[in-house]
């Protein structure tokens, strides 16, 4: 049996997708910048998907911009909103649990004379309000909150946290990669300024995502060329793939009930499943505060590598954190602020699901933990 448990990192395109893709391939090749028919044809599809995908995530057409993916959408954000309000303060936050296209930016324009504040979370990965209002000043000028952690799976309370951020009027950006499929997110119930979203996460194609962009926000906005996306992302637009990913995004938006009720009846049955055979586990992160897609499993009897070799061996597929840090052997840095220096940062594994997956599947991934638990027990 071959199982696919790792729907985190990427998911397959839908095939309702592939088909919508094809036939913009075929038939809608034309640039849609240009004046002449062939153009104008492509360009309806291009402004209907921006119809649409504004509609299924409440914002306005004009708030909506094609990227390539997420790491560009929060490059673009952070940086943006950093360079175009630092005339009012040059202090920015961020949670140490980010995803690393956004700790890496942080990074960035800490060498570039931005003052940082990275903010703790618990051992449930929920970031800590206190501190946030603690550290919040009239010289913040932006914070950046994940809405759920692609390691652990935890929501954060992104009501309470713009509440604190908006008295202080300073820019929110939300990565919302791990939220978009599984919670009903509409841009204009919230005061976020700016939201990234990519779409391989949900049945669409890798390479096309969105940033949102609130109207009126302050940004800067560095990708200079052509005047697509009215000025604020040059370079010809990927119809394609975008139609690709608005015909993913209406499918996501559709089945969401029916796809989490389905995904926390699988999460609840791995579990049990654990405990019915004795095997030694903890779970980290919450397990109210979270998405039904994202399981992270503390194994004390085996180290990480060992377990992800012989997981693959059994042709189970699943990873010990985020795809963009694969091949390090290095603890994660999310379970690192959950728990400090414990031996789970270099002992769990994540387990990631979609609609796809089956009870069987989640049956034949703990039956092979527990072969693997057997051997090294006796060991």
């Amino acid at each position: 049996m071959e199982v696919y448990a790792d729907y985190a990192a990427t998911t397959p395109i839908k095939p309702e997708v592939i088909e919508k893709m094809m036939e913009m391939y075929q038939h809608h090749y034309g640039n849609p910048s240009s004046i002449h028919s062939v153009g104008r044809d492509a360009r309806q599809y291009l402004d209907a998907a921006r119809r649409d995908i504004a509609s299924f995530l409440g914002a306005k057409p004009n708030e909506v911009i094609f990227t390539s993916g997420a790491t560009e959408s929060n490059n673009t954000a952070i940086k943006g909103l950093a360079y175009a309000n630092q005339h009012k303060g040059k202090h920015i936050i961020t949670s140490k649990i980010e995803h690393h296209s956004v700790l890496h930016v942080f990074e960035q324009l800490e060498k570039e004379g931005f003052e940082v504040t990275y903010l703790d979370v618990n051992k449930e990965g929920i970031v800590d309000l206190t501190q946030l209002k603690n550290v919040m000043r009239e010289d913040t000028i932006l914070v950046s909150i994940m809405f759920v952690n692609n390691e652990v799976g935890t929501v954060q309370p992104m009501y309470d946290i713009e509440e604190i951020v908006k008295q202080y009027d300073a820019m929110l950006h939300v990565d919302a990669v791990q939220a978009i499929e599984h919670l009903p997110i509409k841009f204009d119930d919230f005061e976020f300024d700016t939201m990234s979203i990519t779409a391989h996460k949900f049945g669409g194609p890798k390479g096309v995502g969105i940033l949102l962009v609130k109207e009126k926000t302050p940004i800067r906005f560095s990708q200079l060329g052509g005047s697509q996306e009215t000025k604020r992302r040059a370079g010809t637009e990927n119809v394609p793939q975008i139609a690709g990913m608005a015909e993913a995004l209406k499918l996501a938006d559709a089945h969401r009930d029916e796809n989490n009720v389905h995904l926390m009846n699988l999460k609840e049955l791995f579990l049990v499943q654990l405990q019915e055979r004795s095997i030694p586990f903890e779970v980290n992160g919450s397990m109210t505060d979270t998405t039904g897609h994202i399981l992270n499993l503390y194994f004390p009897f085996i180290d990480v590598e060992t377990m992800l070799t012989l997981l693959d061996l059994a042709n189970i597929s699943v990873s010990s954190g985020s795809a963009c840090t694969a091949g390090s052997t290095m603890p994660s840095h999310v379970l690192e602020a959950m728990y400090g220096d414990d031996p789970r940062t270099k002992q769990s594994i994540r387990f990631s699901f979609n609609e796809l997956t089956t009870e069987l599947e989640i049956k034949y991934i703990v039956a092979e933990i527990q072969k693997i638990y057997h051997r090294f027990k006796e060991e």
